[in-house]
């Protein structure tokens, strides 16, 4: 028995009906090895239940495998002949896969389309909670866009973007992490970008996208931000480049350099603000959205530009319970400082790169949360004492019980297992 998810191959006829090779067994239990037998002649069709392709099934099971051969055999990734609308990139987004999503986007999904419900693919993603493929669909970018810089234009000599910047600078655009210490960081990592001339040539590609973003037909204005953005960071790692030959340490330093006090990084925040305010859009409406978001607050109080630009960008949640790496930005940070535990990094080299102006704090962290870790231990020092007490209560009154009921009652309290309530203190479980 086969879940109604067939090839159909040409127009082969075995006892006057079409022969199909079902991919899809009892349980969606994909059959690879009959895929991978196909050939470009074999068409994929429609299931007739609910109007489902293969490539839809697969996406939605989380096959990448299944996916990636269904779409160098021609599966159509933009079909939406499902009963509701659904195309296959919005069942990888429900799917909560962030690989096959990009791959769907890779061979050309288009994220504006809409199903019966008028919802696209990073608004359903968004409602059923899938928000890291929501982040991936809305920061997708075309690498074809990019490329189309690589070569000469009309009477150019040359192109504006040698060949080899595109990979680098295309990480950069598709990156969902907006932290400018991410972006130097990335830039820092490939020594093709940490080149004066490199960096002019990528900013003006930058600036390019922005204004075609601004003035095509149907204006994407979260892109256009997005490129002034990382053009804005590429400009300011140019002329730190320009002034000092130190490969960007410096410029990490200063956005990481916190204030006395509370080592809020007021550097980095009035950086993200002199950026957006630079946009050299007015007209827009994100822009107006967020200066009115960002002006009337001070400096070192919530929310923080970066917060905001980050949710308008990218569309993340701040409601999103995740820690943070204090130097890049990651989400999913797990490494703590050693010291004050209030602090996390996801990996040794951010904790290095923080250290400089973490420790002036860091002994204040500990001393301010001290008293709160001691109020903690006294809870539960009380819990256990009430538990046991608890516990030792329940095992007289089964003692009482089973005297009444002419059971011969235990010896002595240590054979129902009662625990101590003596001057010892609370039993051993709240050790570690």
């Amino acid at each position: 028995m086969c879940v109604g998810v067939c090839v159909c191959v040409g127009a082969k006829k075995k006892g006057g009906k079409r022969w199909q090779k079902c991919l899809f067994q009892v349980g969606y239990q994909v059959n690879t090895s009959r895929i991978s037998t196909l050939n470009d002649s074999m068409i994929l069709s429609v299931s007739p239940q609910y109007g489902m392709t293969p490539l839809m099934h697969a996406a939605y099971k989380g096959q990448a495998d299944m996916c990636s051969l269904l779409l160098q055999h021609g599966a159509d990734v933009n079909c939406n002949e499902h009963d509701y609308g659904y195309t296959a990139l919005m069942f990888a987004g429900l799917s909560g896969k962030t690989d096959i999503t990009s791959m769907m986007l890779d061979a050309g999904a288009e994220t504006d389309l809409v199903n019966s419900v008028g919802r696209t693919a990073a608004q359903m993603a968004a409602f059923v909670g899938q928000h890291d493929c929501v982040t991936v669909i809305n920061n997708f970018f075309s690498r074809a866009r990019l490329e189309y810089y690589t070569r000469p234009q009309g009477l150019e000599r040359e192109a504006k973007l040698p060949p080899k910047l595109a990979g680098p600078l295309h990480k950069i655009i598709m990156t969902s992490n907006l932290n400018p210490v991410k972006l130097v960081m990335l830039v820092r990592e490939n020594p093709l970008l940490v080149d004066v001339g490199a960096l002019e040539k990528c900013y003006h590609v930058m600036d390019l996208l922005c204004e075609q973003c601004v003035k095509q037909q149907d204006m994407n204005e979260v892109l256009a931000m997005k490129m002034h953005y990382i053009s804005y960071v590429l400009q300011k790692c140019m002329a730190f480049l320009l002034d000092r030959d130190d490969k960007l340490d410096v410029l990490i330093k200063s956005l990481l350099k916190g204030r006395d006090g509370d080592g809020f990084p007021q550097y980095q925040e009035k950086f993200i603000r002199d950026c957006i305010r630079k946009f050299p859009y007015c007209e827009a409406a994100l822009l107006q959205q967020l200066v009115r978001s960002i002006a009337p607050v001070e400096i070192g109080n919530d929310p923080t530009a970066f917060s905001v630009l980050t949710q308008a960008l990218t569309g993340k949640m701040a409601f999103i319970d995740a820690e943070f790496c204090a130097t890049c930005g990651e989400r999913g940070a797990e490494k703590r400082c050693s010291l004050c535990k209030m602090v996390t990094y996801c990996g040794l080299m951010c904790q290095r790169l923080h250290w400089f102006t973490h420790k002036k704090i860091c002994k204040g962290l500990q001393e301010k949360d001290a008293p709160r870790l001691r109020e903690l231990n006294d809870e539960e020092s009380d819990m256990v004492k009430e538990t046991a007490s608890f516990l030792a209560e329940l095992c007289l009154k089964a003692e009482e019980r089973m005297v009444s009921s002419g059971c011969p009652g235990p010896s002595a309290p240590d054979q129902l297992n009662c625990p101590s309530t003596s001057s010892e203190g609370p039993p051993s479980c709240n050790q570690e």
